[in-house]
């Protein structure tokens, strides 16, 4: 074993740690001797035109967080008070609060526990007269089948929101995600491959939301517009918020932005290492690991296994701190939450949301892990099953 007790005691693999590049700092003073620290800066500009040539996206506008910019989406949507938006219920709160907070009824629908991702084939069936948008969510930047997903939608003339918030560098079908629905959202956290902290991104991928956008992301007012010379005042136009983050922010991952390749390579190495030294425990049976389609590629967002139920994750989770592994599970369902029953309803069997989120753990997976470490966590989880 890599750990000895001494290293036990004073050690401690994370199971994240927060990308830096090294130009970060640079960025942030340059931003600040520009002497323009609001949003909509040089360096706002500049992860604009990043972004958009990484997507091919119509439009991207940085926003303080994924949150916000779901919320935006929500906004351009019209979603209105008694319309219904589907999603799955396994997913951060905030994919479904964005449309709560405009007055919808979140509808779930059951995941496939392969990816766990929504269940493609179960959407039409949870679609009414009320139905205004479709919200897939690519789990762990594995993207959802979106030609399906598109289909249902053109036929019932229905939004796409992708919840893209872990798959920014990930693709479907060559295409980046992000990019198919009239919306796509990342975001920045911390936790994310990409970060600044908190922040995130709203994608438009069609030009008739663009200025609408602009403007709600600028407190309702035409104020883009403005410093684009292009009207000689600005004025309140529209619903909208502050949704511009700082320049200091745009900075720092401006920074990040310029290497993703070379963040997302090293957490595909770990990913790969994985992968591979525990595939005998899957043979075996004793652990699940997410299989990836051949038409997605994989920005290694995290890498998961399952067990064979919540007792031995339990088990495994405290095993593994006990050798200086810190692993996490994930979301609980939503449905499952006093909101969740408030706000929403399940359509159809929960024949997999709930069983499969009490099974999956997540592994430490950070840009520029160790092999030592990579190393540590792998033996860690083959040693509990040998124990067992």
């Amino acid at each position: 074993m890599i750990f000895n007790k001494e290293r036990q005691a004073n050690y401690m693999i994370p199971f994240n740690i927060p990308p830096f590049v090294g130009e970060e700092i640079k960025c942030i003073t340059d931003a600040i001797n520009q002497q323009k620290l609001c949003g909509d800066g040089s360096y706002t500009k500049k992860c604009h035109s990043i972004l958009e040539t990484l997507t091919g996206a119509k439009k991207a506008l940085l926003t303080t967080s994924c949150t916000d910019a779901l919320e935006m989406s929500a906004i351009l949507c019209d979603i209105q008070p008694g319309d219904e938006v589907i999603m799955p219920s396994y997913t951060f709160v905030s994919t479904a609060n964005a449309f709560v907070l405009r007055g919808a009824t979140i509808v779930f629908v059951d995941i496939k526990p392969e990816t766990m991702n929504i269940d493609e084939k179960l959407i039409e069936y949870a679609i009414t007269e009320k139905t205004k948008a479709i919200v897939p969510v690519h789990y762990a930047g594995i993207g959802c089948e979106m030609d399906t997903i598109l289909e249902i939608a053109r036929k019932h003339k229905l939004f796409v929101v992708e919840d893209a918030a872990q798959a920014v560098g990930a693709t479907y079908k060559g295409k980046p995600l992000g990019t198919f629905g009239e919306f796509g959202t990342f975001s920045f956290h911390e936790t994310k491959n990409i970060s600044s902290g908190e922040g995130g991104a709203l994608l438009i991928n069609d030009e008739k939301y663009v200025e609408r956008a602009e403007i709600i992301r600028e407190k309702g007012t035409n104020r883009s517009k403005f410093f684009r010379g292009q009207v000689d005042k600005y004025t309140w136009c529209d619903l909208g918020s502050s949704y511009l983050p700082s320049e200091l922010n745009a900075a720092y991952l401006f920074a990040q932005l310029e290497q993703i390749e070379k963040i997302n390579n090293s957490r595909i190495d770990t990913w790969n290492f994985y992968n591979s030294q525990l595939t005998s425990l899957a043979e075996a049976g004793d652990i699940e690991i997410a299989k990836i389609p051949e038409h997605c590629t994989n920005n290694a967002h995290m890498f998961w296994v399952k067990v064979r139920d919540l007792e031995v994750r339990t088990s495994l989770m405290e095993y593994l701190k006990e050798q200086g592994v810190l692993s996490v599970f994930h979301y609980i369902p939503l449905h499952s939450a006093p909101a969740g029953n408030t706000f929403g309803r399940f359509h159809g069997e929960d024949k997999y949301t709930t069983k499969e989120s009490e099974r999956l753990l997540r592994l430490p997976m950070y840009f520029n892990m160790e092999q030592k470490d990579r190393v540590a966590v792998v033996e860690a989880v083959q040693k509990f099953f040998e124990k067992r």
